[in-house]
């Protein structure tokens, strides 16, 4: 290894100064809650990608079939630019638009996806609901120095009441 020069100060991992925020930050990154958070985020956009395209694939045709085929794409105003019968060619010409169109259909598919989830987790919940009835009513054996506990628990008490009851009153 290369000296360093005089002027230069060797510096050792134990002279480094290590804020105390790092070690927290390691810490709640470790913390079970984390990670748990971390999948969750992970399923949820796994979920994500089912549900919208059970709403884009399976639900918006039948509603568009149901009425009447309407699609909001192409309503919009232009605010500058040239007036076209559509938005892909008004954006195509530079024309500045407010999408109105786009924004009811997001709206419309928001409330389909509201709407798929809410059901979804009613399923689940009635499955959790069918679980939670199919455990055991009555609760488990107490073990078993439980049992030993009580048991001298309740001899020392009955010894207690018969000193009490052996014992004459002072007068």
């Amino acid at each position: 290894m290369a000296k360093l020069p005089d002027h230069v100060p060797e510096l050792h991992v134990k002279d480094l100064h290590v804020p105390g925020w790092l070690g927290e930050f390691r810490a709640f990154l470790m913390r079970g809650n984390v990670v748990d958070l971390a999948v969750g985020v992970i399923v949820g956009a796994a979920f994500t990608a089912i549900v919208n395209s059970l709403v884009k694939d399976v639900f918006t045709p039948v509603l568009g079939l149901l009425i009447g085929g309407i699609d909001f794409t192409n309503l919009f105003i232009t605010l500058r630019g040239p007036h076209m019968a559509t938005l892909a060619d008004a954006q195509k010409a530079g024309a500045v638009t407010i999408n109105i169109g786009l924004f009811l259909n997001a709206v419309i598919q928001f409330v389909i996806i509201g709407f798929v989830i809410f059901w979804v987790v009613k399923a689940i919940n009635r499955l959790t609901v069918k679980k939670e009835a199919e455990k055991p009513a009555t609760p488990p054996a107490p073990p078993r120095n439980e049992v030993l506990l009580q048991d001298i628990l309740d001899v020392l008490k009955a010894e207690a009441a018969q000193k009490t009851t052996a014992t004459p009153p002072k007068a």
